[in-house]
């Protein structure tokens, strides 16, 4: 089956390349509204993009109305955010804080959710969170109803349980985040590992 996303299958472009592109993570991002709570959702149109500047970029999509969400406002204001990393531990909460809630309100008071200071941003990280990456935006592009956030990221926070503190090696087997699969509500757990050595 040919589809043409551009044109009579457009309306099923999000359904088709977020059911396709496979596992995705998860940025957990909190951000701060300008009365000082916190902002957290969810945004599985994210990865890493580079290390030198280490670069992230996350998607949030618009409100029903057109209107920025509060993370894509929040992140373009304060010129701040921090990517949270879900385990599967937290993968329910995190699906919660994904609700649609009125301008303005805390996810985190909502669901009962502890902080941690960040250390060179003002918005602070999850506590729970196996990692945390605090950036600063490098520019928000829009491209037709895609807003994408650039950010740079200048502290990493990990658990000590995920990390080799010798080599700064994630320990595969301990780091187990939970991933995106398809609409409306699939997800994948990340605990069935291979590995391939690349030829020298």
């Amino acid at each position: 089956m040919e589809l043409d996303l551009m044109g009579a299958h457009a309306e099923r472009a999000y359904a088709v390349l977020a059911g396709l592109v496979t596992p995705r993570p998860i940025a957990w991002v909190t951000t701060l509204h300008e009365d000082g709570s916190v902002n957290a959702a969810p945004f599985s149109f994210f990865n890493v993009f580079g290390s030198r500047p280490p670069l992230v970029v996350f998607a949030p999509g618009d409100r029903p109305d057109g209107s920025p969400k509060d993370s894509a406002r929040n992140a373009r204001r304060s010129g701040e955010f921090v990517v949270n990393l879900v385990s599967e531990a937290l993968a329910e909460v995190m699906v919660r804080t994904s609700v649609s809630l009125p301008p303005g309100a805390s996810e985190t008071e909502r669901e009962g959710l502890a902080t941690r200071p960040s250390s060179l941003v003002a918005p602070p990280r999850i506590a729970a969170a196996p990692a945390a990456l605090e950036c600063r935006v490098h520019s928000v592009q829009e491209i037709g109803h895609n807003r994408l956030v650039l950010g740079i990221v200048h502290r990493v926070h990990v658990d000590d349980a995920i990390i080799d503190p010798q080599t700064l090696r994630i320990r595969q087997e301990a780091h187990q985040p939970v991933g995106r699969m398809a609409v409306p509500d699939w997800y994948c757990r990340s605990g069935d590992l291979f590995e391939l050595p690349r030829p020298q």
